[in-house]
């Protein structure tokens, strides 16, 4: 038993470095509402500050996604433990939107060279014959490390003292006792070669991807809208409408969204690829339904029940889209296939919030969002029924 430990105890700690890096993305979620306060800007303002992130993870997963088959894995993490770490610096150092926008950007570039070098290091860091155990390892460490970073700063916020500066410290010493865990870890990559060899990824599409690829993708986007709309408006909704401005609660919130997608995901080994596509649709669109509930009725009950349950929709959704589009995709063009259906989630994480946004002006908060929801839900609705009448055949 001590030698499996010993044996598992690399692995456990690259996936640390990976949670930590992940909860700086997440962190500012409970604080919009402080910097609303604090440099007077609209709810529009809150949503493109939001997405300005995801933009950074795409660019990185389109220029460099690959850079550390290249470079190495421990480079390419140390690189994003620095922008992690630059990002807290513009959040302690904000006096202006700029600030704001800036810290955003490089969160998103450090999440973007963590995606998919932190998985595969995890991956690669298990002992033999742990495959398995270590996708479980990194799926939790990916959305676990999400769901931390609204918890720990609401906590701080709530209960400790200067709410937007404690939190960024707490983070940059995790960063750096996370960068000294790094160059304590072996590298995994074994034929190094230097960084001029890495070239941007194109997103492809073969012909024979297409079919799965269109309801996959719908509902991939559709679950990383749904964590957009509650990690970057939801603040906003329950101080405004539920009257919750206990910041640890907020936090908690947004956190079991992740917690339950984390949950999702794991369940996909047991329903199957085929079963799981279908099913994430529909309980996304479960989802949808109780966060509309929860808008038109102002119910905070429903807000919880719409984290866990679009959590859990989205979870099953994007692991039985990544399945099935990487076992349809030929060897030689996967990865590539892969990084299109991520530039997809990803411009779900940011497009249809910036257009809640622009609607919460004329429309209100509410009104925005069930426009949001109705739109989400016609496209999940497509995708579910395309997916019952052709199922996906595709390995976990």
């Amino acid at each position: 038993m001590d030698d499996d430990h010993r044996g598992w105890r690399p692995c456990v700690l690259a996936a640390a470095v990976f949670a930590v890096c992940m909860a700086g993305t997440t962190l500012p979620t409970p604080l919009y509402g402080l910097y609303q306060e604090k440099f007077g800007f609209s709810e529009l303002t809150v949503t493109v500050v939001y997405a300005v992130y995801a933009f950074g993870v795409i660019g990185v997963l389109l220029l460099a996604g690959n850079a550390s088959d290249a470079v190495g894995r421990r480079p390419v993490l140390l690189a994003g433990l620095a922008c992690a770490t630059a990002s807290a610096v513009c959040f302690l150092c904000a006096t202006g939107l700029g600030w704001l926008y800036t810290g955003r950007l490089l969160s998103g570039l450090s999440a973007g060279l963590f995606t998919g070098a932190a998985t595969a290091y995890v991956m690669e860091l298990a002992p033999s014959g742990g495959a398995s155990r270590a996708t479980f390892v990194a799926t939790a460490a990916n959305m676990g490390g999400l769901g931390c970073g609204p918890l720990l700063a609401g906590l701080l916020a709530q209960y400790a003292p200067w709410p937007l500066y404690l939190p960024f410290v707490v983070h940059l010493v995790l960063v750096a006792g996370s960068a000294a865990v790094l160059l304590w870890l072996p590298e995994t990559v074994r034929e190094l070669r230097p960084l001029s060899t890495v070239r941007p990824q194109r997103p492809g599409l073969p012909a024979q991807v297409r079919s799965v690829f269109g309801p996959a993708a719908i509902a991939a986007f559709v679950g990383f809208a749904l964590f957009g709309v509650f990690t970057s408006v939801s603040p906003a909704f329950l101080a405004q409408s539920l009257d919750v401005h206990d910041r640890a609660v907020v936090g908690l919130i947004v956190a079991l969204a992740f917690f339950a997608s984390t949950a999702g995901q794991l369940a996909v080994g047991r329903i199957g690829v085929g079963r799981s596509l279908p099913l994430g649709c529909a309980v996304l669109l479960a989802g949808l339904a109780l966060l509309a509930g929860a808008l038109w009725w102002d119910l905070l009950p429903l807000v919880v029940l719409s984290a866990l349950v679009g959590g859990a929709g989205q979870g099953l959704a994007f692991r039985g889209a990544l399945s099935a589009v990487a076992g349809a995709a030929p060897p030689d063009q996967r990865a590539a296939v892969i990084s299109t259906l991520f530039v997809v989630a990803y411009t779900g994480i940011s497009v249809p919030v910036i257009g809640v946004g622009v609607l919460s002006g004329p429309m209100g908060l509410e009104g925005a969002g069930l426009v949001f929801i109705a739109c989400m839900a016609v496209l999940v609705t497509a995708a579910g029924a395309y997916l019952l009448r052709r199922p996906v055949p595709a390995a976990t």
